[in-house]
């Protein structure tokens, strides 16, 4: 599992460096060069997970800004993968941990293998009837392609765990700042120990 712990501001802190050789002109900049580097800051930051609104289930508009402060684990997924079994581990996880300000968001796919092609309607029958699911399921998206949603473009394109979604039950765990902390494989299970102790430790964390 990958971490980074790079930062923007680390980044351009040592470009200053270098480019300067620690001139006192680096330090007060003229009004002019404030205001063109207070530009380019801007133009450099990224999105977060709570920029993003998406329709629950019910075609509802959610804002994941309201989960804000809580540790997140998103999980794409579909009703008839090989790894759908997962969704009771998710509910178990959930159960344990949702009194600590833990949430799983699922957001149902069609990317892979034509393997969740049913309506949002039937979607909900299914987890609900068959799974008991109580966190926040989501409409269907896409999380792959020239579609793919603003939300998964953003973790597979601008998060610190770049990189395509390869399959269903794919998860992305999320800290109490909005920070993508992990990434774990479609296959790794939700109460694998390795994910355990990562929600177990970001959840501790203030």
């Amino acid at each position: 599992m990958r971490r980074s712990r790079h930062t923007l501001v680390g980044l351009l802190a040592g470009i200053g460096l270098i480019a300067g050789g620690g001139s006192s002109d680096l330090l007060e900049p003229s009004p002019a060069q404030a205001k063109q580097e207070g530009t380019i800051l801007m133009a450099a930051q990224t999105p977060m997970v709570y920029d993003f609104t998406l329709n629950d289930i019910d075609g509802k508009p959610v804002s994941l800004s309201q989960f804000r402060g809580k540790v997140l684990l998103l999980v794409n997924t579909a009703s008839f993968c090989g790894n759908t079994p997962q969704y009771t581990d998710l509910e178990k996880m959930y159960e344990q941990y949702r009194e600590k300000d833990f949430e799983i968001l699922a957001f149902p796919a069609n990317n892979f293998g034509q393997q969740e092609p049913g309506t949002n309607a039937e979607i909900k029958t299914f987890c609900y009837t068959k799974y008991s699911l109580s966190f926040p399921l989501f409409s269907k998206i896409s999380v792959k392609g020239d579609d793919k949603h603003p939300l998964y473009r953003y973790l597979t394109e601008q998060s610190q765990f770049p990189g395509e979604v390869e399959w269903n039950f794919q998860k992305y765990l999320v800290d109490r700042s909005g920070k993508v902390v992990a990434q774990y494989h479609h296959r790794t299970k939700p109460l694998a120990p390795e994910i355990v102790q990562d929600v177990e430790r970001v959840l501790a964390a203030h």
